[in-house]
């Protein structure tokens, strides 16, 4: 049973009281036992499974705990447990009260905040201070939904920036009309996931007994409300501060320090006996964490005592001189190359490292910076799919009709309203047999509005007479739809194989299937030509050919990998949903792990590298100035240190000869005692 795998601490811990408990599991003390033996104990004494509810950081930390109850007590039992991350949780409780949302990915949305940003236009400007664009200001908003309360997003912006009050009302009405075209075609990302489960809670009671949440330091100001909003019998909410990396997302540390402030009878338990990593890790990663105040204490103790190695620092002349060489270190380790992590605080740090790499013909896996499902050409083929169960989504056709040559977002959003408006409210009945009547489907019905960036928007029709010769079908050509004034030639082109297209697709159903169609069509054959010459475009604007060659490889490789992952599904609906709850924990290859700090989160390795220790990189000081912390930069290097089973190795540079500047190394390397004196 789990409960005897247990050593004292986590038995204590799994085995307490209802009510509200929290359970401090350092790095590698066993937090997902702990969590797997609380649910057995649960179970045991008599709580139904489909009474837990078990909220994770990732969904695939939620599969697993979920696979280990099912080893002891069947999948039936497990299968019961409500688990998944607060986004996957709300989404199948709010299918459960049949309400009604299209699922958009995480970044999916931005298109259609900055469609609307687009058509607004800045009279008034102060000298001191440029508007926010488009996707900076989305960005905004996502972080002012995650991490405030009672607060208006004018008055929040104004707080951050008192130089954009002139902008403010322009802003807040962009957000507005984002939301009132969420709320008419019934989108959701992530953030909307949860104000809508939110709201459902404050009509709506779930019966659940006990509520367990893993990576409790990383929920954000949302999250603990609707936590709350869940009206707990008993929680049991597992982290560690020490871990607490998400601050630039909205996470508030201030959740689990004040945890025994809040709850009335809280009960702290801490797991004291680290099962990762060797006593010289351990040491090194306390040495520097204590510099942080200490919230709840805690004393690891060591469990492993073989293979001590201790940590080793190396030092550089010269940036790319030590990503050559760590590139020739692990090309002569006998670690398994999965076995190996190059972990870093900066993207930009990945780029050197992985073409050394590839010099020494060492494969590489990189996550942390776009994932798969952030390419645009999956997400092209993702909103073909979304289409054809969802005609009307605007959200679709922005993102696949921006492609088009001279298109762009707000000519897109055009097309779709005349769409609708052609069809009478239906983009398919537009575009296959538009209503006769309407010979201008572009009139604007905006009011001129200066002080919220609204001018008189009306489009003079344009001729059709440029698209005789293109070879349209004759119905198409006769559709009102291509007087817009500013529709190009060759978009009036992309419009048309996207016509071709969803004609054909309309009758194809099995999801495989539908992804090799795309794959075919003229429409998905001009979206690779796009992507592959930008891709190959040089600073100079001459087009290297072998990279548009290689380029072009890559985006056919992706819809293969997309059309295996759909082998398993005969329903596009529940295909597409997988696809975008799952997609960013999934990765792509095999070989050396290269992860941000961030994504590195939760893993461990046998042999992992820290590159990249200077001051200003890591801690990252431009972060830093812009509300972070040096706290939080520690607590970042703790979780980089703390990945590592058996070898460490940080490293940093003195000079970089591109950028010809200078480096001094991180101030942890001295709090580690790996640098003395100065």
């Amino acid at each position: 049973m789990p409960l005897s795998n247990l050593n004292e601490q986590q038995l204590q811990a799994a085995t307490c009281q209802s009510g509200y408990n929290l359970i401090i599991a350092s790095a590698g003390t066993g937090k997902t036992s702990t969590i797997v033996g609380r649910i057995a104990n649960l179970i045991n004494q008599g709580v139904q499974p489909n009474e837990i509810l078990l909220l994770t950081f990732t969904n695939k930390a939620a599969a697993e705990m979920v696979a280990r109850v099912a080893k002891f007590f069947g999948k039936e039992i497990a299968k019961s447990i409500t688990a998944g991350t607060f986004h996957s949780v709300s989404y199948k409780l709010l299918k459960q009260k049949e309400i009604n949302i299209t699922l958009k990915q995480p970044n999916e949305l931005k298109t259609l905040f900055k469609s609307i940003y687009e058509k607004r236009v800045f009279y008034n400007r102060d000298e001191q201070a440029n508007p926010y664009d488009g996707g900076y200001l989305y960005e905004l908003y996502s972080l002012f939904l995650n991490s405030t309360h009672n607060e208006t997003f004018g008055e929040w912006i104004l707080s951050k920036n008192a130089s954009h009050e002139l902008y403010t009302p322009i802003y807040e009405d962009v957000v507005e009309e984002f939301n009132e075209l969420k709320k008419k075609y019934g989108y959701a990302n992530f953030d909307d996931l949860l104000t809508i489960m939110l709201d459902t809670l404050s009509k709506n009671h779930f019966e659940f007994k006990e509520i367990l949440v893993d990576e409790y330091q990383d929920t954000n100001s949302l999250q603990g409300r609707l936590l709350e909003a869940f009206k707990p019998q008993s929680l049991f909410c597992v982290g560690d501060y020490d871990q607490s990396i998400y601050a630039f997302n909205g996470s508030d540390i201030g959740i689990i320090s004040t945890f025994s402030k809040r709850y009335t009878n809280a009960n702290v338990f801490t797991l004291k006996k680290n099962y990762r990593s060797t006593r010289p890790i351990l040491e090194l990663a306390t040495k520097v964490i204590e510099h942080n105040e200490r919230i709840y204490e805690k004393k690891l103790e060591v469990v492993r005592q073989e293979n001590e190695f201790s940590p080793k620092l190396l030092s550089f002349n010269e940036l790319f001189e030590q990503y050559e060489y760590i590139s020739k270190l692990i090309s002569q380790s006998i670690t398994p190359h999965n076995e190996i992590a190059i972990i870093y605080r900066n993207n930009s740090s990945a780029d050197g490292i992985e073409v050394n790499l590839r010099e020494y013909g060492i494969p590489a896996k990189r996550k942390g910076g776009h994932s798969f499902f952030d390419s645009l050409e999956i997400k092209f083929t993702l909103d073909i799919m979304t289409l054809l169960i969802n005609p009307n989504d605007m959200m679709a056709v922005i993102h696949i009709l921006e492609y088009g040559k001279g298109i762009g977002k707000a000519i897109a959003k055009d097309i779709f309203d005349a769409l609708i408006k052609l069809g009478n409210g239906n983009l398919f009945q537009g575009l296959f047999s538009p209503d006769e009547k309407i010979n201008n489907p572009y009139v604007s019905n905006k009011v001129k509005n200066i002080q919220l960036g609204l001018f008189d928007d009306f489009i003079e029709l344009g001729s059709i007479s440029k698209f005789k010769e293109s070879g349209f079908e004759e119905k198409f050509l006769a559709n009102p739809l291509l007087k817009h004034p500013k529709l190009s030639r060759e978009g009036g082109e992309f419009v048309y194989e996207f016509y071709k297209s969803i004609k054909e697709l309309r009758r194809v159903k099995n999801p495989n299937s539908v992804i090799e169609h795309i794959a075919k069509s003229e429409l998905f054959k001009l979206l690779k030509e796009s992507l592959s010459t930008k891709r190959a475009t040089q600073k100079d604007g001459s087009i290297n050919e072998s990279v548009k060659h290689s380029a072009a490889l890559k985006i056919d490789r992706k819809l293969q990998l997309l059309k295996t992952l759909a082998h398993h599904y005969t329903e596009l609906g529940k295909f597409i949903n997988a696809m975008i709850l799952g997609g960013s924990e999934m990765s792509e290859g095999d070989g050396v792990n290269l992860l941000s700090v961030h994504a590195s989160k939760g893993l461990e390795f046998k042999e992992v590298y820290v590159i990249d220790l200077m001051d200003g990189r890591f801690p990252n000081r431009k972060l830093m100035s812009k509300g972070g912390s040096i706290e939080e930069e520690r607590r970042l290097f703790y979780v980089a240190v703390t990945r590592a089973k058996d070898i460490l190795y940080l490293s940093y540079a003195k000079y970089d000869r591109i950028k010809k500047m200078d480096f001094i190394h991180s101030p942890f390397l001295k709090e580690a005692g790996l640098i003395k004196g100065e």
